[in-house]
């Protein structure tokens, strides 16, 4: 009992020393031990490391679920160790309902099937961002989160804690300068002794954990990496299945683009103009055509072609084409330069030079 409570009054005495000690500092009343300048390195590197972690962090998170309401919620789940409920994202929910409008318009008819295979994309992209948030949120946001809440906290800690030993060593080298008798002497250089050696070991401490922040850089380092190479994945990805969609919709009949495509001009016949699909070149203008077929043009005779793209005839007068596929054009006197006529065994009509790669 008599042991406790001397240990309860050692304690107080020591805490009312810290006090005084810090007070006077304050005031400038009292000398501060200052850390060495290495020291001192580390924890501003510690800080700015924090700093920028969180607030990477909060953006990446942001970027992969823009929803604030979203994010909340994901947040209490996380906390109480339970499985967020399974929602479409905004892909997914377009897809769905184009999907939807295209059953409700026909299958069997253009706009309804393009809408249907507008729909399948859109959810495939969908799918391809769920598996690019997961992947982030295992290799890119947990790593930092576990460096928030998991090292940093013990390097704070353990900066508190050497901050507690400086007021000690701080106070205990007042105290020898106010001891007047010599035994009170002794007893404040032993005090001395003891606070500088605990003093310096918590330096040391401090300052390997504080070194392990280069580790954490690395660490993160490799983590950047796999985020860098999730997001290749998912915009590869998102690339891939729209050029896929892009060339199962150039397959599609041209009927209903066909009010774009023709001007019908009081007491004047209809003219089309070619539709080049996205990934065409700019059709070329009358000054601008290739040696090539200038030539055809300018002489009589026929010549091998290759069909760069598919492309729908728009008129009776025109010849579907399909691309990689070689067919015979020739030039017919009073036709647009922009066209030649295209011969397929027995099918014959006019074809757009852009769509053309002329053959030795």
């Amino acid at each position: 009992m008599d042991f406790n409570v001397k240990r309860l009054a050692a304690d107080a005495g020591t805490l009312f020393s810290r006090a005084v000690q810090f007070t006077e500092e304050k005031f400038g009343q009292a000398e501060k031990t200052e850390l060495d300048a290495h020291l001192e390195n580390l924890l501003t590197r510690a800080e700015c490391t924090k700093h920028w972690t969180e607030k990477i962090l909060k953006q990446t998170e942001v970027l992969l679920q823009p929803n604030p309401n979203v994010r909340i919620e994901e947040f209490f789940y996380e906390k109480l160790d339970k499985k967020a409920p399974t929602r479409m994202n905004n892909h997914e929910l377009l897809g769905q309902s184009m999907i939807d409008s295209g059953t409700e318009f026909g299958p069997g008819t253009a706009y309804g099937n393009a809408l249907i295979k507008c729909g399948e994309t859109e959810k495939q992209i969908g799918g391809a961002e769920r598996e690019f948030i997961q992947s982030s949120a295992i290799n890119f946001l947990t790593p930092f989160r576990n460096f928030l809440e998991g090292d940093f906290k013990t390097i704070l800690k353990e900066r508190k804690l050497l901050q507690t030993k400086r007021l000690d060593l701080d106070a205990a080298k007042t105290k020898l300068k106010k001891a007047k008798m010599a035994d009170a002497r002794a007893l404040a250089e032993q005090d001395l002794k003891m606070t500088q050696s605990e003093f310096d070991r918590q330096a040391e401490i401090t300052r390997l954990l504080l070194e392990g922040i280069s580790s954490t850089h690395a660490h993160h380092l490799r983590c950047l990496n796999d985020f860098v190479e999730a997001q290749m994945t998912y915009y590869a990805q998102c690339y891939q299945y729209m050029v896929d969609l892009q060339k199962q919709l150039g397959n599609f009949p041209s009927a209903f683009s066909s009010n774009n495509n023709q001007s019908t001009a009081s007491g004047g016949a209809s003219v089309s103009v070619p539709i080049l699909p996205l990934s065409a070149p700019l059709p070329s203008t009358k000054g601008s055509v290739s040696s090539g077929f200038t030539e055809l043009q300018n002489f009589s005779g026929s010549r091998k072609a290759r069909v760069l793209y598919d492309y729908d005839a728009a008129g009776s007068n025109e010849l579907s084409l399909l691309a990689d596929e070689v067919i015979m054009v020739s030039s017919v006197p009073g036709m647009d330069s922009d066209w030649l006529m295209g011969e397929r065994g027995t099918q014959k009509g006019k074809v757009p030079i852009t769509y053309l790669e002329l053959l030795n």
